[in-house]
C-alpha cells in the first residue's frame, strides 16, 4: 500500500484546510486509516482515526470538534477536514493505514506527510 497526503499549505489562524490521503497499490477499504501530525522537535502524535467502515471516529482532544476525519473506499481515499485552525495546529501531517489505535507503531503503512502552517 502506498500513501500520498496532500492539500498542506500556509493558512491563517482560523482558516480551514482540507487533506486528502490517496492510496494506491491496494486497496485500503479493509485497513483502520488514521491521520498524525509531528512538529519541530516534538514526537508524531495522533491527529484523529477512522474504521476500516468509516462508522466509528476517534480524535484526539485538541482537535475535537474542529476537524473531521472521514473516508471514501470507492477513491482509495482518507479525508482530514480542518476548520479553525490554530497556531499549535502547524506540522507536518501523515495519513497511515493498517492500525487498530492512536499508536504510531500499530500502523504498517505511511504517507510521506503534506506541510501545514498557520501563522498570522
Amino acid at each position: 500500500v502506498q500513501l500520498q497526503a496532500s492539500g498542506g499549505g500556509l493558512v491563517q489562524p482560523g482558516d480551514s484546510l482540507r487533506l486528502s490521503c490517496a492510496a494506491s497499490g491496494r486497496a485500503v477499504g479493509s485497513y483502520n486509516m488514521a491521520w498524525f501530525r509531528q512538529a519541530p522537535g516534538k514526537e508524531r502524535e495522533f491527529v484523529a482515526r477512522v474504521s476500516w467502515s468509516g462508522g466509528r471516529l476517534f480524535y484526539a482532544d485538541s482537535v475535537k470538534g474542529r476537524f473531521t476525519v472521514s473516508r471514501d473506499n470507492a477513491k482509495n481515499t482518507l479525508y482530514l477536514q480542518m476548520n479553525n485552525l490554530k497556531t499549535d495546529d502547524s506540522a507536518m501531517y501523515y495519513c497511515a493505514a493498517g492500525g487498530n489505535s492512536g499508536t504510531v507503531s500499530t500502523y504498517g503503512y505511511w504517507g510521506r506527510g503534506t506541510l501545514v502552517t498557520v501563522s498570522s
